[in-house]
């Protein structure tokens, strides 16, 4: 008997995916609930799982192709019967210079590369597999970090930065000597055609329409860390233990982002048709890494949080988008969004709104500059905070306002405590 896999319900308005990855082959064998393929929405990726235990059988929707909730994307033959498929008989052993051939894979070869050897039981996102293959590693060696232990992006970059895990490769000593004789390779001029993921082709629309739309203003000023700084060192390792979270920088900007919205309600509004729509309340929306790209969950209701809690929803994401479990709901609304291009190197930047949001905060590397204080030229850690904003709706008084505002709350910690 076959069970049908159907795309589900994906969240408030999104009626369609695209097939990006089966964790599964046909023929295998599948648990209960087990994640069989991934599908990418709008906003993120989605793990379908299987609604029954038995083998997996034919896949009706291939990988990129395009799918609508209800459309079916495969079938599961229930049962230990459908499990026990009649082994292939053993094939004889190749003679030994058959095997060396076989082991040393042609160049330029799409023969899947990851399922040959002891890296059989891996699947590998098309992303992985081109950094696998262009380091030159063998993907079993590499201690994946993903859902279920899968590779990512992040995995291969370290593992290759560390040389632990290069690939065996076999070659008869004939084909040495020939290649040994051989003039050297010119430099290569290889190029690869991969198409966008449903999540890339969304940013890319979304951060047009903003630049088209959107009157793009942007703002820039300063922050001295030193007593931020200071007050993380001071207290980093008693939160910590009391928390069970890190203490970050992001969650004394999110405080104070939340006070300065608090007090320029503009920037926290946003144009529908010919209204202005006020919120009374700072769903803050974060920028993280994830090994597709960057993604921007929403803390609800930040200004009602403390540090603690806000360092804690901050962590969670994370950690939700290292594994691919986030959800839709977990991206939806916003009305603020905090980037920190600073975790990456970023001396400065001019960042793009997110519709239909009015404003999103820059933060930048901090770095030891030159200024003067009392008259003296000291040393202080320095980071440069940028404000992009929709001059439709937020004046350039409000927007500088707002960005003093978040200024002097980082430069003086003790106003996030008496609300000043």
């Amino acid at each position: 008997m076959a069970t049908e896999v159907k795309v589900p319900t994906l969240g408030e308005s999104v009626t369609e995916a695209t097939v990006g990855q089966w964790l599964k082959k046909p023929g295998e064998a599948v648990k209960a609930d087990e994640p069989i393929v991934s599908l990418e929405t709008d906003k993120v990726a989605v793990d379908v799982p299987a609604p029954v235990a038995g083998t997996l059988g034919d896949i009706i929707a291939k990988e990129g192709d395009t799918v609508e909730v209800g459309a079916l994307l495969a079938t599961i033959n229930e049962g230990a019967a459908a499990a026990a498929a009649p082994a292939p008989a053993p094939a004889p052993a190749p003679a030994p210079a058959a095997r060396a051939e076989a082991a040393t894979p042609a160049p330029g070869a799409s023969g899947g590369t990851e399922e040959d050897g002891d890296a059989g039981n891996l699947t590998l996102s098309p992303a992985v597999r081109r950094l696998v293959l262009e380091h030159g590693l063998d993907p079993s060696k590499i201690k994946g970090t993903g859902k279920d232990g899968r590779l990512t992006k992040d995995d291969v970059v370290a593992a290759a930065a560390a040389g632990t895990a290069k690939a065996a490769t076999a070659a008869a000593p004939a084909e040495a000597a020939s290649a040994a004789d051989a003039p050297a390779a010119g430099p290569s001029r290889r190029q690869e055609r991969v198409k966008m993921t449903r999540l890339r082709q969304t940013v890319a629309k979304r951060l047009k329409e903003a630049q088209n739309n959107a009157a793009l203003l942007t703002t820039y000023n300063d922050v001295d860390m030193t007593n931020v700084i200071e007050a993380r060192a001071k207290y980093k390792e008693l939160f910590e233990k009391k928390h069970g979270v890190r203490l970050g920088f992001m969650g004394f900007f999110t405080k104070a982002v939340c006070m300065a919205l608090r007090d320029i309600p503009g920037v926290n509004a946003q144009i529908e048709g010919d209204e202005i729509v006020y919120n009374d309340f700072a769903d803050i929306s974060v920028a993280v890494s994830a090994p597709n790209g960057l993604v921007v969950p929403v803390i609800r209701n930040a200004e009602s949080l403390s540090v603690a809690e806000i360092e804690k929803t901050i962590g969670s994401f994370g950690k939700k988008a290292k594994e691919g479990t986030l959800t839709l709901e977990d991206m939806k609304g916003g009305t603020f969004t905090i980037s920190n291009g600073g975790v990456f190197g970023s001396l400065l930047s001019s960042p793009i709104i997110n519709p239909p949001q009015s404003a999103v905060l820059g933060l930048h590397r901090i770095e030891d500059r030159p200024v003067v204080r009392n008259g003296e030229i000291v040393i202080r850690p320095m980071m440069y905070l940028a404000l992009s904003y929709d001059h439709r709706m937020v004046d350039g008084r409000e927007a500088v306002t707002f960005l003093v505002a978040v200024k002097n709350a980082i430069e003086d910690p003790t106003r996030l405590l008496i609300d000043l």
